[in-house]
């Protein structure tokens, strides 16, 4: 049963269900509010964070380099140590806050290192170098994040008790008593020269798609029910414990909508829909949908307040500020204004406390990222892979067909034929022809999914590609094609465009969405609708990630818990060498009209 409140502030004073942190040390003088005309004033600064992923250093461990992109980015806590102790300079450490909204301890080799190749859940292993790093920034609180979960429970909890601040997370609650599995919220003080401390709450939510997402490791274990419910619950509870500032750390977009359709009754990206239905709120910081929001206000539909939201863009590239102003009326503090903005790290250098903290973690990954496991005949790229089909999108499909077809022989399903899928998840991968070391393979993979077997038809595997179409911007017979302009209609990422090996088929771009995909065929001959396959399927999107149809619901013939990154790595070893001749073939093309694209 849900805790009411009695049972909470009870359960919160012997296990801490909810942390309290004091923080009550006097603010700088420079830094007073200073009254103006009888009343009291004080401001404050809270610094956010978000999907951070692993990244530390300004370097991309995939391309053994300093990190880049096409607007000169640069990424990591390193740079963004520089930005907070600027601010924390300015404004007085006393008067700011440090938070984070989730998504910390997955995306780099670095992240994967000390998970998987000497992880931190070992006896007398590592301080996961996140944890180190925003112990070292001192982080006040930090939400969970759905990529929290993906190494399991286990690894979780271990970089749980290794931050010097609470992870959040309201609605990540266990499976069986329907309590919160960490802590909802923190509190926080700030002494003020005016009397009465400034009491602010963070209170942290998840994805609820956890659930979809990571399937293996959280089912029967723990449950995500929608954002807006357990705010709904927890704010009153927070402003009845004498908050004065509540701020959500939200590890959710503000869209309003959800990559699995259906599939769950909660909507995946909800900051929005929390600041509209929940009143008592000051502030969200947005994580999650990797975009870049400075300031955007939602008005709560109960109270008619502004609820400033910020989402600071991922990896460390920038640092949301929401500077707040309070005033002493009516013997408490009340929120007079509220702003936000981001700063971008690339406009300072790393901090060195923080590069010097884990320099030798650096340059072990950097050392096992090297590591040459075989050779290629002929380099593949991905840089034309979300238009073209493109030999380096077919490795990936090669060895994943492989490998399930090992899986399953001997097995009642042995003869049926395997198909694959599998997505660009990086327009910069490449597999250079001679050495070929784990970051070149790895870098072709950059999530933790796994690999299952579905039990797919010819009519549903037609619907799959139907569907998986709809990343292309319609674009008529005669009109110019620009290959930047084609793909990522309606904001669909190149994650969520699939290609499938072992069929072949067209994708007519001149015809609307729904009506695309033409002439499939399994081995030369038209492809049956009743026809009988075995869908070889990373776990994100046979557990609904991307809300693709029938494959959630489709039979599970065999599933792996090693990442397909690892299998893939595996396999280059094995084989000792890579020949794009032996399995490279174009099983698909963009048409118009019948006439190829390219």
């Amino acid at each position: 049963m849900p805790l009411n409140r009695r049972k909470f502030l009870e359960k919160s004073a012997v296990t801490g269900a909810g942390v309290a942190l004091a923080g009550t040390v006097s603010a700088p003088g420079a830094q007073a509010a200073e009254a103006k005309r009888g009343a009291k004033r004080y401001a404050f600064t809270v610094l956010g964070t978000t999907d951070l992923h692993g990244n530390v250093f300004n370097w991309d461990y995939f391309t053994d380099k300093e990190f880049d992109d096409k607007d000169h980015n640069d990424v990591g806590l390193a740079k963004v140590s520089t930005l907070v102790n600027r601010v924390r300079e300015e404004k007085g450490r006393r008067n700011t806050l440090l938070i984070d909204a989730g998504d910390t301890i997955q995306g780099t080799q670095l992240s994967y290192y000390y998970a998987k190749v000497d992880p931190i859940t070992a006896v007398g292993g590592p301080v996961h170098p996140m944890a180190q790093a925003m112990n070292a920034m001192g982080y006040d609180a930090a939400a969970l994040g759905n990529h929290e979960f993906n190494y399991g429970i286990p690894v979780l909890r271990k970089f749980e008790q290794q931050c010097r601040f609470p992870l959040l997370g309201a609605n990540a609650l266990d499976a069986k008593t329907l309590r919160p599995a960490f802590a909802p919220y923190s509190m926080h003080r700030l002494r003020t020269p005016h009397g009465r401390d400034v009491k602010v709450a963070v209170l942290g939510l998840t994805n609820p798609g956890i659930a979809i997402w990571d399937k293996a490791n959280v089912q029967g274990k723990m449950t995500f029910p929608g954002l807006e419910e357990q705010a709904a619950k927890w704010v009153p509870k927070l402003r009845s414990m004498g908050a004065d500032v509540v701020i959500v750390s939200a590890h959710s977009g503000s869209s309003g909508t959800s990559s699995y359709g259906d599939q769950l009754p909660y909507i995946e990206n909800a900051a929005g829909l929390v600041a509209e239905q929940v009143p008592g709120i000051d502030a969200i910081l947005v994580g999650h949908a990797h975009t870049e929001i400075p300031e955007y206000f939602v008005t709560n539909k109960k109270t008619g307040q502004k609820v400033v939201l910020s989402e600071p863009l991922k990896w460390g590239q920038r640092l949301t500020l929401f500077d707040f102003e309070l005033v002493w009326e009516k013997g408490c503090w009340k929120v007079e204004k509220v702003g936000a903005k981001v700063l971008n790290s690339n406009t300072v250098e790393e901090d060195p406390k923080i590069t010097k903290l884990l320099g030798d973690e650096h340059e072990k990954v950097v050392a096992y990222v090297n590591q040459v496991i075989g050779t290629n005949a002929a380099e593949m790229t991905s840089a034309e892979a979300p238009y073209k089909d493109v030999p380096i999108i077919d490795l990936i499909n090669h060895i994943q067909a492989d490998t399930v077809k090992q899986a399953l022989a001997g097995t009642e399903h042995a003869a049926l034929p395997v198909l694959s899928q599998a997505a660009c998840f990086s327009r910069s991968a490449r597999i250079p022809a001679g050495e070929v070391t784990i970051r070149d393979v790895a870098g072709l993979y950059v999530f933790e999914n796994t690999l299952e077997a579905r039990l797919m038809t010819g009519a549903q595997m037609k619907a799959y590609l139907e569907y998986s179409a709809n990343y292309f911007v319609q674009t008529a017979p005669g009109a110019a094609v620009d290959p930047a302009k084609l793909t990522n209609a309606n904001g669909t990422p190149d994650y969520n465009y699939d290609v499938v090996s072992g069929l072949t088929y067209e994708i007519d771009i001149a015809k609307p969405a729904g009506s695309r995909v033409t002439n499939v065929r399994f081995e030369g001959q038209p492809l049956a609708d009743d026809a009988k396959f075995v869908f070889a399927v990373n776990n994100y999107r046979a557990n609904g990630g991307g809300n693709f149809p029938h494959v959630a619901a489709a039979q599970l013939l065999w599933s792996n818990s090693d990442e397909i990154r690892n299998t893939m790595i595996a396999w280059v070893k094995a084989k000792g060498s890579i020949d794009p001749a032996a399995f490279a073939a174009v099983d698909w093309k963009l048409t118009r009209e019948g006439t190829p694209v390219f």
